[in-house]
This record gives structure tokens, sequence and C-alpha cells, in this order.
């Protein structure tokens, strides 16, 4: 099926072309965002939803194939099947023996689970398929209800907006890019789970507190927490592995700074470190410079000029005519470097809206990802906020940390976790 506006096949996003060569059983970029309703999920209901919502997201359909020089994506005819989930979650999506979907929705009680590899999209545009998926299912489950008139999204971006490459929109041509030298960081270690399954615990807590919090501290929810998860990770380090940095990786949407309604990956990344041998080892000396290291890198010049190196590779002529195979290499290589520079990443997706209507219907949104190192995901919706820490291993040490620093500060937390998985 062909939309106006959508093209036949489209190069990969800068951000997305990374992800091709580091995909892997042991780290997937798969990701899932989650919606819990107060109600059971009706498949039939949800399948006819889907249908509707990938008319409006008609990239989604697109399949990957591998060319030259790049990988590329291309509109395919397959369409997506809602399905019971009966496996464990961020299993790999793509592969180049098979052509397939890049994405998935299953259900489970009362979640719908939406499952993307990240070539597709980041976490900003899943949660704009998953709201509009939600829309569209609680349109037609609930029908008099809303039949007076039927509650609006409030974002209407066009095909073509949703399908825009907004890091070519931004970039502008750099001086040569000059290497940063920094230490490796602490690694997490331990005993892995089988068959490459992730650790999932989520901590549910109210947002009012969460921002108390903060607030007296004079940072944001994300600085703070960013803080205590350097702080948890800290307290379970040997007293030989404090020489080394605690380095968290922060993805950063940058549509908060640079105009955009692409519904494709627009993201960048910033590195916030604390050295323990060298600074104060309490909270509230973690959240300055975690508050500082924020404001010096957050700011448009900088982010600009991550845009401009990020897009280094894909324009220059002489890199663009390398190989696909020995530009998968590069980019493994280039990816390994890299990840001795964090031990973890934070990942906020931001607050999550529905019509007001409808927020009687749903319980909570959340999101996790599959890394092959630890990562929380937090997202809210109106006064719950959900932080999904998820990993390769078994012991939940620093998870238990960082959700006991916040109940000794006040905040109520629940904790629930994939345990069954765990052997």
């Amino acid at each position: 099926m062909k939309y106006a506006g959508f093209p036949r096949w489209s190069r990969l996003d800068n951000a997305a072309k990374i992800f091709p060569s580091n995909s892997s059983a042991k780290d997937s970029k798969v990701f899932r965002f989650f919606c819990e309703l107060r109600e059971p999920v009706d498949p039939q209901i949800l399948q006819s939803a889907l249908d509707e919502t990938v008319r409006q997201f008609p990239f989604y359909c697109s399949v990957m194939k591998r060319g030259l020089f790049w990988n590329y994506l291309e509109d395919s005819s397959l369409r997506p099947t809602v399905s019971l989930e009966n496996t464990p979650p961020c299993l790999s999506l793509y592969s180049p023996d098979r052509k397939g979907l890049l994405f998935r929705v299953f259900y489970f009680g009362r979640r719908i689970n939406l499952e993307i590899y990240h070539v597709l999209t980041d976490g900003t545009g899943a949660a704009q398929f998953l709201c509009t998926l939600v829309h569209r299912y609680l349109l037609e489950k609930n029908p008099k209800d809303f039949s007076d008139s039927p509650p609006k999204l409030t974002y209407t971006a066009s095909h073509s907006q949703l399908w825009d490459d907004s890091f070519q929109k931004y970039y502008e041509k750099p001086p040569l890019p000059k290497p940063a030298l920094t230490r490796s960081a602490y690694r997490l270690r331990g005993e892995r789970l089988p068959e490459n399954r992730l650790s999932i615990v989520e901590g549910h807590m109210p947002v009012d507190a969460l921002l108390t919090c903060s607030r007296a501290r004079g940072v944001t929810v994300t600085e703070f927490l960013t803080a205590v998860l350097i702080c948890a990770i800290h307290a379970q380090m040997r007293l030989r592995d404090k020489a080394r940095p605690v380095v968290i990786t922060v993805p950063v949407n940058l549509r908060n700074y640079f105009p955009s309604e692409s519904a494709r990956n627009f993201f960048t990344t910033i590195n916030v470190g604390y050295d323990f041998s060298r600074r104060p080892d309490d909270l509230d000396a973690v959240t300055a410079h975690v508050h500082r290291c924020f404001r010096e890198n957050l700011t448009e010049k900088r982010l600009h000029e991550r845009i401009n190196a990020l897009c280094f590779l894909e324009h220059n002529i002489p890199l663009r005519l390398v190989p696909l195979l020995l530009k998968d290499w590069i980019l493994r290589t280039a990816a390994r470097l890299a990840d001795r520079q964090a031990t973890a990443a934070f990942s906020n997706v931001g607050k999550v809206t529905m019509p007001a209507e409808m927020e009687r219907y749903i319980h909570l949104f959340g999101a996790f990802t599959s890394p092959d190192k630890m990562q929380a995901s937090v997202c809210s919706f109106q006064n719950r906020y959900v932080v999904s820490f998820a990993g390769p291993f078994c012991s939940h040490d620093v998870e238990r940390a960082f959700f006991r620093s916040l109940v000794q500060m006040g905040i109520d937390v629940e904790v629930a976790a994939n345990l069954p998985y765990v052997e």
C-alpha cells in the first residue's frame, strides 16, 4: 500500500545507522513501550486499532535491507498482527536472512506492549505511536462514552513530517572533529542470566513526591534520579574499583531544542560522570555535580555540535564510498570504545499525555530497553512515575539501593520484577 508523501525507500536516519552493526542476541537494540489499562485488553479491538494506527504511521511497515554502502528502509506490504505475549521481552526483531517488520504489538492481561527495533524510531516516536494506538483502542472499546465528541490527541503531524530525518535538517558542515581523551568508566559485572534474558525491575512512585525532593535541591527530576543512580552504583563498588568514575549515559530528545515533528530517531546522548576517588560521596555533592554537567551540555550550541559530529561520517565523501561490510566493522569498533566510557544509562522518556476523557481508563505508561549493560528508563503519566531497570545481570543490588534511597527520603515506592525469569 502506497501513501502520499511516503517514499518507497529511504536511508536510515543518522542515529539509526549504528544499530544494525551492533545488534546481537545479547543486545538486540529493541526497546519496549507499554501501557497498562484498568481492564483486560480485548485482542480483537486491539488488532482493529493497530490496523488504523499504521495508516497514520505507514513507515512502520518498512523492512530493512542491506545496500552496498548503507542499510536502508523499504516500504512493504507486510502488516502487523497482535499476539498474546508468550516470549521473553525484547527479543531480536531484525535478521538479514528474513524479511520482517521492525516492530511488534503484544498484549498480556491489562498491558499493551509495543516493541520496536531502534532503527525505526526513538522513545519519543514510540510514545507517539503507542498513544495513537491506545487512543484508537479506547475509542473502539468504549463507543458510548465517546460518541458525542471523540477526544483528539494533541499532535497532528502529516506523513511527511512524521517521516522527516531531522538530523539532515539541522546539519551544518563542521570543522574536523577533535578526538576526546577520556578515562575508562567503572563497569558493572556479575553473573548473567541464561539465554540472553533480561532482568526487569519496575518501581512505581508518585510524581509530586519526586518533584518535592528534586526541587528541594534545585534540580530537575532527571538530574535528581541520575544522581541517586550514581550513588546506588557507588554503594556496590569494591574499594579497588573506586579509582574509575561512574559514568551514566543520558539520551537527549533533540525535539526539545530543535523544532521537529519527526517520529523517527532524533536524539543524541551525553555522558555524566562522577569520580568518587576525588569528590565527596554524599548525594548532595553528586546532585550538584550532575546539575552542572546537564547545564553545560544541554545548550543549543553544544547539541548542534553533537548533531554535526554525528553526521560527519555520513557526509564525508571518502567515507561514504567505503563498502558496508567495512563500515560495519568501523561502527562496531566505535561502539566498543564508547561502551568503555559508560557504566550504565538513564533514559527519561518524559511525561505521557492523553485526552482527559480517557485518563480514567489508563493506569500507567512505562518503557525499558534491551541493554548489554544496565539501563533505567523512566516516564510519567498523571501522578504516577515509573522507573524500569533492565539489564542482563542476576543481581538486583543496584536497583535495591536505588529504590531504598528514595524510600528513605520519604517517597513511597511500589516495586515489581520479572523474578520468574531468574534461575
